[in-house]
């Protein structure tokens, strides 16, 4: 069995949130970190920024040609780690999870935002007796009451200008029929609870320290935790939903604000704005007193959608042809994050909390290719279709084999049949049928083995990510692309959730005066690292997370204060 619903073993092996000397009663600490000081740590807060996209050999180009920026004053000031990686797959969901609970997919249970397990019923499913399992596992804008809106569904007027009196508690505005079922109790399984392990959320939380986060959709509520309660404050207004310029007109084409790079920034400003307001010891809205977080942070899209984007604005996306060198639409990005670090940074100043406030600045994803002269866009469907009608032409009556999966820059598939057999069946079509595809000039080109270099299935696949070959959760057959491949049928030129190269090599920078001496690191460190780093500064124990204990993830080399 697996999972929060399906695994007990979490329970045994781990200490639960109960048994991590939580106070019986919930009480804030106050801004000037008396908590953390009690315990030896001159860090009181921890501001945690994800740059969504940001590559390690960005945030140097960066540096180098802007010595004087912000971006290089967090570098040179703090602990710089220049071989840092995100987990496998490469995604938003699964990147985000390893930066607060210190877990890879194994041992969290999150591979994906769009993933499949074999062990719950499909969305919608009201008579649960006898069915058999297996259905998508969708956390992401699909789940909202409704998509198309910023505040997701919850009716403010006056949007966008209006979306800072979005709730703090966004759970209230995901659709339970949009979640995947547990069949034990027929219930709809929330993104928290499909969460295996806790966060640092929960264990501040724990410790009666406040919490804030910001992301880009209600789902991310799963952030909270199996406890359902760690994030004190989640501001998540969804960006998937139809962008509107200040006015509340829709910006033209009505595109989501990922569809241009302007409205990008536009979105990623709302949640600057509630970083600040927190800054100053209000919640997100800056409507209500409640102290500075002990834990707050948030994700920008900005860079994502400079490297996604094939023009923007009049600028072309990605990167200069040939080159790993930042082309025109993502430098402009790279300003504007820079921008926005300096506002943080000067309003903490400001605030007289610069001695007590570490900054940490990482990515929960690279994306892949960076030189477009190597992309190749391949549409995947007509390769599962044709998957699917050779396994049926084989097996007349079985239907169906690859019954779900995302192939953004890898191949990931779930199978109707789990057994060897079938795997090995999609491995051998991959491997021995080119694909054909569109390359970033226009031209057509055909690669070998469906595009992928290496490829995975069944009990290989399950080795891959370090789980018993019954666990449910796991891709059944897992695909590595050749460099330079998306599986897409529209324009964007980089993609991510794979395992290369691009899609993992992203920065980790812990800027914490008195708390961490500046310096450059060259040993592997992984993104996991960032959570028991962030509980050591504040003077937590970073094996309250269960994470911690089960893949004896340790803080990054030159923080511990153990």
């Amino acid at each position: 069995m697996h999972g929060r619903i399906h695994r007990g073993a979490i329970a045994a092996l781990a200490v639960g949130t109960a048994a991590i000397g939580a106070p019986a009663a919930v009480v804030f600490a106050d801004p000037s970190g008396d908590h953390a000081r009690s315990h030896g740590s001159p860090t009181a807060h921890v501001l945690l920024i994800s740059v969504d996209g940001l590559h390690q050999s960005d945030l140097e180009w960066y540096v180098r040609n802007n010595p004087g920026s912000e971006l290089a004053k967090l570098v040179d000031g703090g602990a710089a780690y220049a071989r840092a990686q995100t987990p496998i797959p490469s995604d938003s969901f699964p990147g985000m999870t390893a930066q607060v609970t210190g877990g890879n997919p194994r041992t969290t249970g999150v591979y994906y935002d769009d993933e499949y397990s074999h062990a719950v019923l499909p969305a919608g499913t009201t008579s649960c007796h006898g069915q058999p399992t297996g259905g998508e596992v969708i956390y992401d804008s699909p789940d909202d009451k409704d998509a198309t809106v910023l505040d997701a569904g919850q009716g403010l007027a006056g949007l966008p200008g209006s979306i800072p009196e979005m709730t703090g508690q966004p759970q209230s505005l995901v659709n339970p029929a949009a979640l995947p079922v547990d069949p034990r109790t027929c219930m709809p399984i929330y993104p928290h609870e499909y969460v295996e392990v806790n966060t640092i959320f929960e264990v501040a939380h724990d410790h009666g320290l406040r919490t804030a986060w910001s992301d880009k959709h209600p789902a991310y509520e799963a952030l909270d935790g199996p406890s359902g309660n760690g994030i004190d404050d989640l501001f998540t207004p969804e960006i998937d939903s139809n962008a509107l310029e200040p006015s509340g007109n829709p910006y033209p084409g009505e595109i989501s604000w990922t569809g241009d790079n302007a409205a990008t920034m536009q979105y990623d400003s709302y949640k600057v704005q509630a970083i600040l307001n927190e800054i100053d010891g209000f919640d997100h809205s800056a409507k209500t007193k409640v102290g500075v977080p002990a834990i707050f942070g948030m994700n920008f899209q900005t860079v994502s959608t400079a490297e996604k984007l094939l023009s923007s604005d009049g600028l072309n996306g990605g990167y200069l042809p040939g080159t790993t060198t930042p082309g025109p639409l993502l430098h402009r990005a790279l300003n504007f994050i820079d921008a926005k670090l300096q506002a943080m940074n000067e309003e903490i100043q400001a605030r007289g909390l610069a001695d007590s406030t570490a900054i940490i600045l990482s990515a929960k994803h690279g994306q892949s290719p960076q030189d477009p002269n190597s992309l190749t866009r391949i549409k995947d469907g007509p390769i599962i279709e044709a998957i699917n009608a050779a396994w049926e032409a084989a097996h007349p009556g079985a239907g169906a084999l690859i019954v779900a999966g995302v192939d953004d820059d890898a191949w990931q598939s779930y199978l109707s049949d789990t057994s060897q057999h079938a795997a090995d069946f999609v491995r051998e079509y991959l491997w021995s049928h080119p694909a054909t595809g569109i390359a970033y000039d226009g031209s057509s080109h055909t690669l070998a083995h469906s595009g992928l270099s290496k490829i995975y299935a069944g009990k290989d696949a399950a080795r891959y990510f370090g789980v018993s070959s019954g666990d449910p959760r796991h891709p059944d057959l897992w695909g590595v692309v050749q460099v330079g491949v998306v599986y897409t049928g529209g324009s964007k030129i980089a993609e991510h959730g794979g395992a290369n190269p691009a899609d993992r090599d992203v920065p980790i920078v812990v800027y914490a005066p008195g708390a961490v001496k500046p310096g450059r690191f060259r040993p592997w460190v992984e993104t996991t690292q960032i959570a028991p780093t962030v509980l050591d500064l504040l003077g937590l124990d970073p094996d309250a997370l269960q994470a911690v204990q089960i893949e004896g993830t340790q803080a990054l080399p030159g923080t511990a204060r153990r």
